[in-house]
């Protein structure tokens, strides 16, 4: 299998006990970090592209950035808390008839908190679209 499967379909945690419920999630919480801080900097790398191509062309302001890029980081992680916190309620909820949920949150949360951080990049190539056509109209 590969790394990449093993990083999206973990085995789910079969102790099921809280304890090891919480430790199956914190021990994927440094992988998720890093494709979620991966993604970040690809997200500023490729707005710090966008706001230098003319028309208008600009650095990008990365002192005024880092706030809200913390911002971001310490969301992402109270998010990622949410994750274990919802298998234990579902555990309180359905006793053992609940699914083992850890493997499903775990992976679509990381692919929508990937997909959420490379959104800015996505938005900042449609504006770059959008002044250039201006531009060009104009």
């Amino acid at each position: 299998m590969s790394s990449l499967a093993n990083v999206l379909y973990p085995p789910p945690d079969y102790r099921r006990t809280p304890l090891s419920t919480v430790r199956w999630w914190e021990s994927r919480r440094l992988v998720f970090n890093k494709a979620v801080g991966a993604a970040g900097l690809v997200t500023l790398a490729g707005m710090s592209f966008f706001f230098a191509l003319p028309p208008f062309s600009s650095p990008m302001p990365f002192p005024e950035v880092l706030g809200p890029v913390a911002a971001y980081a310490i969301m992402a992680n109270l998010c990622y808390t949410f994750g274990w916190q919802a298998e234990l309620l579902a555990r309180r909820l359905w006793g053992r008839n609940a699914p083992d949920l850890g493997p499903i949150l775990f992976r679509q949360g990381l692919i929508f908190s990937v997909g959420l951080t490379l959104l800015p990049l996505l938005l900042a190539g449609l504006l770059w679209v959008a002044r250039s056509v201006v531009w060009l109209v104009s």
